[in-house]
């Protein structure tokens, strides 16, 4: 424990400078005044892991009227995204760090009667110092991650052996899970989060959008990163001098990039809309999305979707949200972050692996047919399918949770 102690020092003194200019210390100090009434904290890394928990996270919030939620986030995105859902009996702020006297005041005030961390976030002293239970939700541990953990085998064991409940992402994790020391009676089905994934309600393209992005001559380039940018507009042009009518959506995991990514839409020589900027659609151009919290409109569009971070070393984006749109999938071959998904598609045919502009835009022509696109979406969105129902896990959290 005295090793991570030291490791965590160094950690908050570097997070507390960065939080310092974007006035955060207090939220990063547990310092945010609280809301009264009992609370269940729930905490993800980012918005992609709040994203994808969001339907359980309703449903507790739904089934624990009597409760409140404080949602904490690694990132300003994702404490945006949250807030952005207007939950009732609901607070989003940054997360505390994981110091001791932190974690222990952040409980008192906030009254946590359970806490459930999802994903990768592992946090010691948010484990052991707190009286109730700690459930993980999707937990995903890498080869590397469990090695790092064995080298503190000692503290390992103490907090995985604290959890009251775990569901693991896929069966690699479990098993990293349990040979760190995760106890066989606190253990729940393998479910990844993402799997839940259903379209939100308001992900309907207005008439304007419709009519520029016909969904059979549309496709979407969805969470890129940088290098894929140059590979996407190259495999753009290639492509349209088949298909001339051709539309590309582009919408960089970070919007925050966006003039970087305009420039380089320019560099390559195309018309570009901004999202961002409120421009108009134009059938020539790449259009830009590089905003916030509207990547389903950009799925509802496109009758076929590359998914980013595919084609670099990132590991990969979710399968599942293109899946629930029906859309048909091509990806890079660095799928690492959901190897178990890609492998159920690759198994089936039901994705288009490519590695190079020149292979993506065959890709694109290979799926040229409205018909052959709603064939491989329906089949990714068949196969994707959750094993567990919603209800079951969420009723099994429940039942680990203290009475109200």
């Amino acid at each position: 424990m005295l090793v991570y102690r030291l490791i965590l020092s160094l950690f908050a003194f570097v997070a507390l400078a960065k939080a310092l200019p974007q006035g955060q210390v207090a939220a990063r100090l547990g310092l945010m005044p609280a809301v009264q009434g009992k609370h269940l904290w729930i905490h993800g890394a980012s918005n992609g892991e709040l994203n994808s928990a969001r339907p359980v996270i309703e449903a507790l919030h739904a089934a624990r009227p009597e409760w409140h939620l404080v949602i904490t986030c690694n990132s300003d995105t994702g404490v945006d995204l949250v807030r952005s859902w207007r939950l009732s009996r609901t607070t989003a702020i940054p997360a505390p760090l994981d110091l001791a006297w932190v974690t222990k005041r952040f409980f008192r005030d906030w009254h946590v009667q359970a806490h459930v961390t999802l994903e990768s976030e592992i946090w010691p002293h948010r484990v052991l110092n707190y009286p109730g239970p700690v459930i993980l939700l999707g937990g995903r541990m890498r080869k590397g991650t469990a090695r790092n953990w064995g080298r503190l085998s000692g503290l390992a064991r103490r907090v995985m052996r604290k959890l009251a409940y775990v569901s693991a992402q896929d069966a690699a994790s479990l098993a990293h899970l349990r040979a760190l020391g995760v106890r066989s009676e606190a253990i729940g089905p393998v479910i990844d989060l993402k799997s839940y994934y259903t379209p939100p309600k308001n992900a309907v393209p207005d008439a304007a959008l419709r009519e520029a992005f016909p969904r059979d001559k549309t496709w979407l380039a969805a969470s890129t990163h940088p290098g894929e940018e140059a590979i996407v507009l190259a495999a753009f042009k290639k492509a349209r001098l088949k298909d001339p009518k051709l539309r590309l959506i582009l919408a960089p995991r970070h919007p925050k990039r966006g003039d970087e990514v305009a420039g380089l839409i320019r560099e390559a020589s195309v018309p570009l809309a901004r999202r961002s900027a409120g421009d108009q659609p134009v059938p020539d151009a790449v259009y830009l999305a590089d905003t916030m919290g509207e990547m389903a409109l950009w799925y509802a569009l496109a009758g076929r979707v590359f998914i980013g971070g595919t084609l670099t070393d990132r590991g990969g984006h979710t399968p599942y949200e293109p899946a629930a749109f029906g859309c048909a999938i091509l990806h890079g071959s660095d799928v690492a972050n959901f190897a178990s998904p890609f492998e159920v598609l690759k198994k089936a045919n039901a994705a288009v692996t490519v590695h190079d502009a020149a292979s993506l835009a065959q890709a694109l022509g290979t799926l040229h047919a409205a018909a052959d696109q709603k064939a491989g979406g329906a089949a990714a969105q068949s196969l994707l399918r959750p094993e567990t129902d919603l209800n079951t896990l969420v009723e099994t959290v429940l039942a680990h949770l203290p009475e109200a």
